[in-house]
């Protein structure tokens, strides 16, 4: 069994046995700041599978998603049957919407990816793959390719556009 492979089953019975590693680090997440940065990924082997490289340029950005169905304001301009309802699912996943955020917190980069590293009862967590524009080491895909969260260009932005087996079709990928 590879190193990677170790790594990636520590993660997975780590989640399902739930010591009290896990629920200190999900306490100190919880505590901080809605989108942090981190200083290594949480989960190495899961990253390197989503394009990650420890070196100049590539940043990763922990970023915190409530949980649940989000409560719609009080309807304005009358009682319409259209205005009726009250909890709406959003129409971008989790993992879309925290890509997003760590986005617009990181103005100077690009989003690569992102995976899942941790949750409770509350709260979800996700670690964002980010690309800096201006190093010399970064591909041309940060550098001409603006805004790929926003615009469904990422695994998690894919999803909700329905294009799930994208290259099973015989098209092109052109992210």
């Amino acid at each position: 069994m590879g190193a990677y492979e170790q790594i990636q089953k520590t993660f997975i019975n780590e989640y399902k046995e739930r010591p009290k590693i896990y629920k200190d680090r999900v306490r100190a997440w919880k505590k901080g700041e809605t989108v942090v940065r981190a200083e290594r990924p949480t989960n190495l082997a899961r990253a390197r599978t989503l394009g990650y490289r420890a070196k100049e340029g590539y940043i990763i950005a922990r970023v915190r998603i409530g949980k649940g169905m989000r409560k719609r304001p009080k309807p304005l301009g009358g009682r319409k049957p259209s205005k009726y309802g009250r909890f709406f699912s959003p129409k971008e996943s989790h993992r879309g919407i925290a890509e997003q955020k760590a986005s617009r917190k990181f103005r100077n980069c690009e989003v690569l990816n992102s995976y899942w590293v941790g949750e409770d009862g509350q709260a979800k967590f996700f670690e964002v793959i980010l690309l800096e524009r201006d190093k010399a080491g970064v591909t041309e895909l940060a550098k001409f390719r603006k805004g790929r969260a926003f615009r469904g260009l990422t695994n998690a932005g894919r999803k909700s556009r329905g294009l799930r087996a994208f290259k099973a079709r015989g098209q092109v990928d052109r992210s």
